[in-house]
């Protein structure tokens, strides 16, 4: 998962953006303004950057045009605001911008807009991702393997994380408790499949996000835990 600064002078806003980025297993930072952006993006060097165009001291494009003449857009910068015309959402994305949200957010436009910006930086060249194996030969034969990046054969290591484990269950038990550990396992997998990614294991098990909360409380499921192994 990635790390998102999320720059806004409105609380709500950064609250909101935190919780749901949060839930996808990403690691967020918080900035109020642009003196906060700066520090920000100089410490942690953000993976993406979720920044609002409307601020007190130093507005999102004039912030963007900054770090694009320094060198230091080196990060996806997708644009926020509830005020902005066409013309300053083209400027932003000649400036550098990956993409334009208008306030109100909707849950859907903003998880596309940060996975479509984080999968531009992975496919720049040179950036070269792991090939997870779940099954194979053995890890000694796994050294690297070939993939294709900006039409160049590059050699990737290969993590090995080897076959899954078979899942058993107690039929001798009381039905409710083997129910118990079997919808565990289930949304145990699915979580770690999905990366602990709420939202997503929402629609493929077909439940509402809060009564999946409750469920999940409900089973005793890890959920920090789901999140550092996921697939």
């Amino acid at each position: 998962m990635a790390t998102i600064l999320v720059v806004d002078d409105e609380l709500g806003i950064r609250d909101l953006l935190s919780d749901i980025l949060n839930d996808e297993g990403h690691t967020v930072e918080l900035a109020e303004n642009a003196a906060q952006a700066r520090a920000a993006r100089s410490m942690l060097r953000p993976d993406l950057v979720l920044l609002d165009i409307w601020m007190p001291d130093t507005d999102g494009v004039t912030l963007l045009k900054e770090w694009s003449s320094t060198g230091l857009l080196t990060m996806p910068v997708i644009m926020m605001s509830g005020h902005a015309t066409i013309d300053t959402a083209v400027e932003a994305t000649r400036i550098g911008a990956t993409a334009f949200l208008e306030k109100p957010i909707t849950l859907a436009k903003l998880l596309k807009a940060v996975d479509q910006g984080l999968n531009k930086a992975m496919a720049k060249p040179g950036m070269v991702a792991p090939v997870l194996r779940s099954s194979g030969p053995p890890a000694a034969d796994l050294t690297v393997e070939v993939a294709m990046t900006g039409g160049t054969a590059l050699p990737v290591p290969v993590m090995d994380i080897g076959p899954q484990p078979l899942q058993s269950f107690n039929l001798e038990g009381p039905l409710r408790q083997s129910r118990d550990e079997f919808e565990k396992a289930y949304f145990e997998y699915h979580l770690a499949k999905e990366s602990g990614s709420m939202t997503r294991v929402a629609e493929k098990t077909g439940l509402e996000r809060t009564h999946l909360y409750r469920k999940l409380k409900q089973l005793g499921v890890d959920l920090a835990r789901s999140k550092r192994n996921g697939i």
